[in-house]
């Protein structure tokens, strides 16, 4: 029955060639913190809202809640839900970075997703602390050619070699044999990686030549495109995403995303729509040769506070 509407829930959301985008909350995400909006999941849509070509990505946005108030909070935006039942393991509130509870969500997380590839849906998984402000899909390559394209940490120039620093928070993913092998070799590895959070375990994997072995064809993402809070090297004229990586809690990614989201709306927007209505060249906007991100305090701040907790 579970599967039955799981399937239900993807081809709802599916876009053509049965492809959904697919992004994981709870309570914690959900509800502001110390009482103050936006939450982290009002940014996120936000975001949608704000992007460019992003807004018709929403229809196809399936959002997983692993709890009953994110799931509520999922059904009053009128967005495509699906409540993820998760035993006996409460999943609502936030979890101290590398925690048990921590580790278990992310690997419920990756086990999940196997199911979802075995139900031949293709995903781009992302992350709720991950801006979308351009269509992803103008610069994700849609053929068959490649399986899985992923973002980094840092991006070391080459988008085939296996030393780039993955990060799991957004990637794409095409549904075949090869990759349902790769995400369930990668969710059996927890047995012997106690301690190891998902995305290392599948680091490992990589570095160790999986790929090879599976014959799958895997690029890694551009930071300079697909950014984040790791590698500041973003061009806010080509930006499609940005990440609240390399920080620890939810209050510092709130407020440094907040920052991100209104440098994109006032600072590069709003300025560029006046550069324009003044005649002068896109190419030559001072607006965005001048343009540099507000500084992410907050985040870089987050590894001194003692206790800091991510989810």
């Amino acid at each position: 029955m579970a599967k039955n509407e799981l399937e239900e829930a993807l081809k709802k959301a599916s876009m053509e060639e049965k492809t959904v985008i697919i992004t994981v909350i709870n309570k914690a995400y959900v509800e502001p913190h110390n009482g103050e909006y936006p939450s982290m999941f009002d940014l996120f849509l936000e975001s949608f809202w704000e992007g460019e070509s992003t807004r018709v990505l929403l229809e196809h946005l399936l959002v997983v809640a692993v709890d009953q108030t994110a799931y509520e909070r999922c059904m009053f935006r009128r967005l495509h839900c699906y409540r993820l039942v998760t035993g006996d393991v409460d999943f609502a509130g936030e979890k101290i970075y590398m925690s048990e509870e921590f580790i278990k969500m992310m690997w419920r997380r990756t086990r999940f997703l196997v199911d979802v590839l075995k139900l031949d849906f293709n995903f781009i998984f992302t992350d709720t602390d991950v801006m979308w402000l351009r269509n992803p899909f103008f610069m994700l390559n849609k053929s068959k050619e490649l399986d899985l394209q992923m973002s980094t940490d840092w991006f070391n120039g080459d988008p085939f070699s296996n030393s780039n620093s993955i990060n799991t928070g957004f990637y794409y993913v095409r549904s075949n044999t090869k990759t349902i092998s790769l995400f369930e070799i990668w969710y059996a590895m927890r047995r012997n990686s106690k301690g190891m959070k998902e995305q290392d375990v599948l680091a490992k994997l990589i570095r160790e030549g999986v790929n090879k072995e599976l014959d799958l064809r895997i690029k890694f993402l551009d930071t300079f495109h697909f950014g984040g809070f790791c590698s500041d090297d973003t061009d806010v004229k080509l930006v499609v995403t940005v990440h609240a990586n390399c920080c620890r809690s939810i209050e510092a990614k709130v407020a440094d995303l907040k920052n991100v989201l209104m440098d994109w709306k006032k600072r590069f927007k709003e300025g560029h729509t006046h550069v324009a209505d003044g005649d002068e060249g896109r190419n030559n906007s001072p607006v965005e040769n001048s343009f540099k991100w507000s500084k992410h305090i907050s985040c870089a701040n987050s590894w001194h506070v003692l206790n800091s907790t991510l989810s």
